[in-house]
């Protein structure tokens, strides 16, 4: 049998998932319509209950996410400068920021990155 690389990491997506629907201005019934993922499936996620695979998958290609990224990968680290700066990225991208609101946001995401990041 082979060995699992790691448990999927549900909050983490959720959470992303959710921040997805805010930056997109909508609510979760708007999710619901525009994935066909039922209101009630929504609801429940919310209260931490797992999707089946077709939600997932739908959810999925609506927010632009690849599970994959959360599964933890034992071969792989993850490194906090390519952690912040694809933070930044994502921030440069976001038309609803102007520049000032960019740098603003990067320094406050790199300070409270650093005051909480476990230490090696």
């Amino acid at each position: 049998m082979t060995e699992l690389l790691g448990e999927f990491d549900f909050i983490g997506y959720y959470r992303t998932l959710d921040g997805v629907r805010v930056s997109r201005g909508m609510n979760w019934k708007q999710v619901s319509e525009a994935t066909s993922v039922s209101q009630s499936t929504l609801a429940r996620m919310g209260k931490g209950k797992r999707p089946d695979a077709d939600a997932l998958a739908a959810l999925s290609a609506w927010a632009g996410l690849n599970p994959a990224d959360f599964v933890p990968n034992i071969g792989r680290s993850i490194n906090q400068q390519n952690t912040l700066a694809e933070i930044y990225s994502c921030l440069r991208r976001d038309p609803h920021l102007s520049a000032e609101a960019t740098v603003a946001l990067d320094e406050i995401i790199k300070a409270t990155y650093e005051r909480l990041r476990k230490k090696a």
